[in-house]
């Protein structure tokens, strides 16, 4: 006897029998583009380093670090967020902050080290991938949003490619390449560490800001379309250094907090004995 089936005997069903939920499809486009772009650029980033145009590969850096920027942003005000924007946003950034900066400096200044130069290159781009491994991880659990715990590794790629571009004509010299160690290593080793990194992702630009602050973006645009190489990197490496001129100045309060805090009491003190001494000879 054949089993009865379709939607006359629905009814028949169990609960349990319900059809499960379809994964969902189709992406966010306007976001994606975004975040496509931004691969893009750490793509080109890579073809020209190994062409050995360096000078034409490390503003790809720059332009993939400005795409990064809005594709979050655009999908917050937009929106569009996603699981699948969060997943494919690492996934880019790990190209264009971690490989494309790694081979940029490897064929820039890290070649004439040899293995060395191999293995600086390939810690950078495993620092990076923990980076943003991590920064998944933390994202969700409540930490302070001022604040990134280790360097971004949009800035710590910022760093390598200006300094690449500052020079663009690369290094051939053994001697002349030894700094660039320290070029690729320290922000590496920051990416990884725990201190904390002022984060701009908190600036309201819907709110009402002095004109100054316009002046002032004007003049940064200005003074980087004169002087591109310098202060672009002036601004890395300032960023680089801001985390330890934090750390130095919170440190100073904190021992000025604590002494400012024991001198009252101490105050106190003094002045309790010198009044109990007169009551005592009396």
């Amino acid at each position: 006897m054949l089993e009865p089936t379709g939607p006359r005997l629905r009814f028949l069903r169990r609960v349990n029998d319900r059809p499960r939920r379809r994964f969902r499809r189709g992406v966010y486009l306007l976001p994606s583009l975004f975040t496509l772009g931004n691969m893009f650029c750490g793509y080109l980033c890579i073809v020209y380093a190994m062409r050995g145009d360096y000078e034409s590969a490390a503003p790809f850096i720059g332009f993939a670090f400005v795409l990064d920027m809005l594709d979050g942003r655009i999908a917050r005000l937009t929106g569009t967020s996603s699981a699948f924007g969060v997943e494919f946003d690492s996934l880019a950034d790990v190209i264009s902050f971690g490989l494309a900066p790694a081979i940029l400096t490897y064929a820039w200044g890290l070649n004439p080290l040899g293995r060395l130069g191999l293995a600086a290159g390939f810690l950078y781009m495993s620092a990076g991938a923990m980076r943003l491994a991590r920064f998944n991880i933390q994202s969700g659990s409540g930490l302070d949003k001022r604040y990134f715990v280790g360097m971004p590794s949009p800035a710590a790629a910022g760093v390598l490619a200006s300094t690449v571009y500052a020079y663009p004509w690369g290094l051939y010299d053994y001697r002349a390449a030894l700094p660039v160690l320290l070029v690729v290593l320290v922000p590496a080793v920051l990416m990884v560490s725990t201190i904390r990194f002022r984060s701009f992702k908190t600036i309201d630009l819907q709110s009402r800001r002095p004109y100054t602050v316009l002046i002032l973006v004007a003049g940064a645009m200005v003074a980087i379309w004169a002087h591109p190489r310098a202060v672009l990197v002036v601004m890395a490496y300032t960023y680089l250094a801001s985390a330890f001129i934090g750390m130095a100045i919170s440190r100073f309060k904190h021992r000025g907090g604590r002494g400012s805090g024991e001198t009252p009491s101490a105050r106190s003190a003094g002045a309790d004995a010198r009044s109990s001494a007169p009551s005592a000879a009396r």
